[in-house]
């Protein structure tokens, strides 16, 4: 029989023991949850480095695969309160690329085309073109983030070479002077590559880089300018834009040989009030290949097959809404690039079932058809106009002048 010190000691024990039973279970709950997290981690690290990628890339691209089911998950979560905030955080930095992160041009020929006979029969500057077509990005030699910082109405995008110094200074002094227009900023910019002779390269790269210095408002990058390494320039432009644009209203792209009123595209903005598919210019429909060898537009059916180009606009100036010019990055990222920019962009343009809208104003082919015509010359015509192509720089100067004086014209053409 237990006296009742002994039931004491008994019932001590047991509580004692049960107090260290609940702490010692407490301990061993808390350290498997503390090690749940470092241990996906490490999983997801040696998941991410036996297919050589960063781990946060491959969040990142899950992420934006699995886009239509983010929110059913996070509900199924057992702690929404944390994981939607990492989703969210990652899914930002998917969708927006912070830097141009093309770093080397080392790009080799695909070699795998040259056995087959119809790349045989190619003229040679055409299987040049497609021996490195899939050498898509190149690293940037000139890059000015800042220029598309803060609130831009209207940034004017100019196609220009490196030996044609004396088209940009024009443009600067005259329609592509940076202004701000009833509080609307107008932002300029040059496009750029290199140049294919190696004797202008070493002379005229250096002057490039001293205007370059002096006016800041130069893009280049590491490919040779060529007729068809355009739609590497229009495709490099997108990517840009799409990195370090986020808050331009409208978009200009132009040569550096074109007359442009951007008195005459703010009007036509206000007048119209376009949407966000707004692209608009000389557009040309049910336009053929041209299949004749001695044209500069030349393309062989190996090339292009079908009997119609899509309806595209002149490369000569057209204007286009902000957020299209991100749509169109998207989209010319699925598709193999083509020789003439132009076609290429009215392709992507397709693609996004946007059909370009023609305007009068638009004349990238000249006021009227005959060349030696005086119409060309006329100011009055050009003071009606948004784009005419094209003029010399001191045609250019004069013409600019003219229109700016006190030029009287008996009708003025409104803008819509």
């Amino acid at each position: 029989m237990f006296n009742n010190r002994d039931r004491w000691r008994v019932y001590k024990k047991v509580i004692v023991m049960f107090f260290l039973a609940v702490v010692a279970l407490t301990v061993v709950q808390r350290g498997s949850i503390n090690m749940v997290v470092p241990f996906e981690l490490q999983r997801q690290a040696r998941m991410d480095n036996s297919v050589g990628v960063e781990p946060v890339a491959v969040m990142e691209d899950k992420t934006f695969l699995g886009l239509k089911g983010f929110w059913k998950t996070n509900k199924q979560q057992p702690h929404p309160k944390v994981l939607p905030s990492i989703h969210e955080a990652t899914f930002t930095v998917n969708s927006s690329p912070r830097t141009w992160d093309i770093t080397s041009s080392n790009c080799s020929a695909n070699l795998n085309l040259s056995s087959q006979d119809w790349f045989k029969g190619l003229e040679d500057n055409f299987k040049q073109f497609l021996l490195y077509r899939h050498c898509r990005f190149f690293p940037m030699l000139f890059n000015h983030p800042d220029r598309c910082s803060g609130e831009i109405y209207l940034l004017m995008v100019i196609k220009s070479v490196a030996t044609q110094h004396d088209r940009r200074e024009v443009i600067r002094k005259t329609w592509g002077k940076e202004r701000v227009v009833d509080g609307k900023r107008i932002k300029t910019l040059f496009l750029l590559g290199t140049s294919s002779s190696k004797e202008e390269k070493a002379n005229h790269q250096k002057l490039v880089e001293f205007e370059n210095y002096i006016y800041g408002d130069i893009l280049q990058w590491d490919f040779l300018d060529s007729f068809f390494n355009l739609t590497l320039k229009e495709t490099h432009f997108l990517k840009w834009f799409h990195i370090y644009c986020p808050s331009v209203r409208y978009v200009f792209k132009g040569d550096d040989d074109v007359f442009v009123s951007v008195d005459n595209i703010i009007e036509y903005l206000e007048n119209t009030n376009p949407n966000k598919d707004m692209f608009v210019g000389d557009v040309i429909f049910k336009a053929k290949p041209i299949r004749k060898k001695e044209n500069k537009y030349y393309i062989p059916p190996a090339l292009y097959n079908k009997t119609l180009y899509p309806p595209y606009a002149g490369g000569g100036g057209f204007l286009m809404d902000g957020s299209l010019v991100k749509r169109l990055y998207w989209v010319a990222e699925t598709l193999e690039l083509y020789p003439i920019d132009d076609v290429f962009l009215g392709m992507c343009l397709e693609i996004l079932h946007i059909t370009p809208i023609k305007h009068e104003a638009f004349k990238t082919f000249g006021l009227v058809k005959n060349k030696t015509s005086k119409l060309n010359r006329e100011p009055c015509f050009f003071k009606s106009m948004i784009v005419v192509h094209k003029l010399l720089p001191s045609e250019l100067m004069r013409m600019w002048n003219l229109v700016n004086s006190d030029l009287v014209c008996t009708h003025k053409v409104e803008i819509r």
